[in-house]
């Protein structure tokens, strides 16, 4: 159980965003106020630099893409985070079509100590476009995701206690994070206005995310500005890309259900195709904003066959999760994610993961965030052996420099250490540090 002391005290440091302000002019309890539908012959005009208000949510009257809520509620996905979350990309008008452009791309070196570590150089990150179009009683968005991770290479880069998914379909990687497919999402989805406060929508991906867990951790406002994948990803964020999802769901004022059918297998060791498959698994969840400030979220899945290396195993997943933001002075943000997931497997092995991540931006120059996390593995010592605790904890910054009115360039590093379990103690020399120094340039 000291294993989880660190993780545990990084909580109680977050703990306080949790308590409610009275002072915040955005802390309400009553639901945010509704937009209106769009006119989609209205101009969309949109600023450079979101403020954190419900004008800036709104953008000229535009409701969120699966109901009429703030656009700052939508995330990865059909996911939901809080309303008050700031909405990057660059924007513009082509008749009846808002289009949207984001890039973001990070050049990383990784640093690992001990006997299992190891360093490399290499670039990650990814470029997002997207067409929405508005009608009398719906809306249509088209989203293009793309990422340069093939490009690092099949054995991806070196982080301590990551595992999961395989360089060359036969050998798991362990101790490294698998790159992500060059085709993060290509989705499509349309949203049908019941009355003023209800909708149906339907979302289909290939590949797209199905409707489990929070967003994926590059979305989310606690997490988006550290270059490290999460320890946790494969209990919360392994089916964002996901090679077939079709998604159905209901939103009604605050609340959301949804369910999805999608294809359980992981993406194979070719980062660069398009796979496809029958649709074998199936998702729900249910996601409530209580206020501007607050997405919370509780989700299962059941996932047929997700590893190739193990095809006969399937995996029953249950998440949930709360994520905290608000705003911070006049530019600023402070956001927290609070997650815990559970996946049991076909042959009865149960694994927990916990999950607590903040992010303070105080002005537009500095960036400051942490992470703690903690899971029961069976992947480190031998492979499906015995089930093993360990735990992680991280903290970095980054300080942008603003180019021109839509492009800035970072400079940040971070410092992790790790609790590995008294049986992987040995082959790991003990609780080893690890450390990244990275460079951003973000457009949108």
């Amino acid at each position: 159980m000291l294993r989880y002391a660190a993780p545990a005290a990084l909580l109680m440091q977050a703990s306080p965003a949790l308590a409610q302000d009275p002072h915040s002019g955005h802390e309400g309890h009553a639901p945010p106020q509704q937009a209106q539908p769009v006119d989609p012959h209205a101009e969309h005009a949109a600023p450079a630099q979101p403020a954190m208000d419900h004008s800036a949510h709104t953008m000229g009257g535009m409701t969120g893409l699966l109901g009429a809520y703030p656009m700052g509620r939508d995330a990865s996905g059909t996911s939901w985070q809080p309303d008050v979350s700031t909405h990057g990309g660059v924007h513009a008008q082509s008749g009846d079509w808002m289009l949207m452009g984001h890039l973001t791309l990070n050049g990383v070196y990784s640093w690992q100590d001990g006997p299992r570590g190891d360093e490399k150089a290499f670039a990650a990150g990814m470029v997002m476009g997207a067409a929405r179009r508005d009608f009398s009683q719906g809306t249509l968005n088209l989203r293009a995701m793309l990422s340069p991770d093939p490009f690092m290479g099949a054995n991806g880069y070196p982080l301590l206690f990551a595992a999961g998914e395989s360089a060359n379909g036969v050998d798991p990687l362990i101790d490294r994070q698998h790159p992500h497919d060059l085709f993060m999402e290509l989705s499509a989805s349309y949203s049908h206005r019941l009355d003023a406060n209800s909708s149906v929508f339907v979302y289909g991906g290939l590949p797209g995310a199905p409707a489990f867990g929070p967003p994926a951790f590059m979305h989310r406002m606690a997490a988006m500005d550290s270059p490290e994948a999460p320890i946790t990803h494969h209990w919360f964020d392994s089916t964002h890309i996901t090679f077939g999802v079709l998604t159905a769901g209901y939103v009604r004022d605050n609340w959301k259900i949804e369910a999805s059918q999608f294809r359980g297998r992981e993406p194979d060791q070719d980062r660069y195709d398009i796979e496809t498959g029958e649709l074998d698994s199936t998702s729900l969840r249910l996601s409530w904003n209580p206020t501007e400030n607050w997405a919370l979220q509780a989700s299962w899945a059941d996932v047929e066959s997700p590893e190739a290396l193990h095809p006969d195993e399937d995996e029953e997943r249950w998440s949930a999760s709360g994520i905290y933001t608000r705003r911070v002075g006049e530019e600023g943000w402070w956001s927290t994610t609070l997650a815990f997931s559970n996946k049991e497997r076909s042959d009865g092995v149960s694994l927990d993961a916990w999950l607590v991540e903040a992010a303070l931006h105080p002005n537009d120059r500095w960036t400051f965030f942490a992470r703690g996390e903690a899971i029961e593995t069976d992947e480190l010592g031998a492979h499906h052996g015995p089930v093993e605790s360990v735990s992680r904890i991280s903290l970095g910054a980054i300080r942008d420099f603003r180019i021109n009115e839509n492009t800035v360039f970072g400079v940040g590093a971070l410092m992790q250490q790790h609790f590995a379990s008294s049986a992987l103690e040995p082959s790991y020399d003990g609780d080893p540090q690890g450390a990244m120094a990275f460079v951003r340039l973000k457009i949108g």
